[in-house]
């Protein structure tokens, strides 16, 4: 039977080859002339027959005169602020996604009624750290906790919790996506309990969109900044080296982490380097830092 057995990952390739094609009004003679792919080759991409290389999906878009990203159908992994608009967006019905264009357009001004959005609105005084092992979360988070009168809420260990064994076994035994589940769970109750809090977040969770929507929009937000040397320094002391025991290498994977994930913490509304001064100092700075931001009296 037609169809069986087909690749759906190829057969919607080959859907959106033909999309394209037709909208810029061009024979498949045409474009396989162009893509330098003979034109049976170009039939079967288009009807998820057959693997098609990197290589010659690359001429194809040439062809197309469209990016690779566009064929294969996943410009939103281009940018941090992409994933995390495409999650917000995703399985949206018409209607929803038209208000949505709408309101964007007023934004900035390019359709719709032009204007100053509503603004104003207060910060929530629930307080969520993020950034990689340590930056200063727990021992900073704890301190600040104390000092607000707020319950300090450390989101691994509610993980940990909720899973019945260490991060380290959740991962081992489960893999990435479940540990993302519970992660998740352990942030939506964590908001969901406590209206006023201080929570330090892992260091990757920022690589899933979803949650990290989840802390943007209910959390007043800090990086917690530190250097490649104190990051490993204060993970050594820890005895703690996930993800970077096994390798031999580990400052270089480290500086990768850091760079990798560095788009994504920029998206806290307040940021602090705590390798600039020592540990009294830093706090005196980042409590100034919540209590402004937070209008509670210094």
């Amino acid at each position: 039977m037609a169809g069986e057995g087909r690749s759906p990952l190829l057969q919607a390739l080959g859907e959106r080859v033909r999309e394209l094609r037709a909208r810029r009004g061009l024979t498949r003679k045409a474009v396989a002339a162009a893509a330098g792919v003979s034109e049976r080759h170009l039939a079967n991409l288009e009807y998820g027959d057959g693997n098609a290389s990197i290589l010659v999906l690359q001429q194809v878009a040439g062809a197309l005169h469209c990016a690779l990203a566009e064929l294969l159908g996943d410009v939103t992994t281009s940018s941090p602020e992409w994933l995390l608009l495409r999650e917000l967006l995703e399985h949206r019905d018409e209607a929803t996604l038209r208000r949505v264009r709408i309101a964007v357009g007023e934004l900035l001004g390019t359709g719709g009624q032009n204007g100053p959005g509503a603004g104003g609105a207060a910060r929530s005084p629930r307080v969520a750290l993020i950034g990689l092992r340590g930056a200063g979360k727990s021992t900073l988070g704890a301190m600040l906790a104390d000092d607000l009168g707020v319950p300090f809420v450390e989101l691994s260990r509610e993980i940990e919790q909720f899973a019945g064994c260490s991060v380290s076994e959740i991962q081992g035994l489960y893999g990435m996506n479940a540990y993302r589940r519970y992660e998740r769970r352990a942030l939506e109750e964590a908001i969901q309990i406590h209206p006023e809090a201080v929570i330090a977040t892992p260091g990757g969770l920022v690589s899933d969109p979803a949650a990290f929507n989840l802390l943007l929009a209910h959390c007043t937000t800090v990086w917690l900044q530190a250097t490649p040397e104190d990051h490993m320094g204060r993970v050594r002391a820890q005895g703690d080296l996930r993800p970077m025991a096994a390798s031999r290498e580990a400052m270089d994977d480290l500086r990768q982490i850091l760079a990798g994930r560095a788009a994504f913490y920029s998206k806290a509304e307040f940021n602090l380097d705590t390798s600039a001064q020592p540990l009294e100092p830093t706090f005196q700075a980042l409590r100034e830092m919540v209590r402004t931001a937070l209008q509670l009296p210094l």
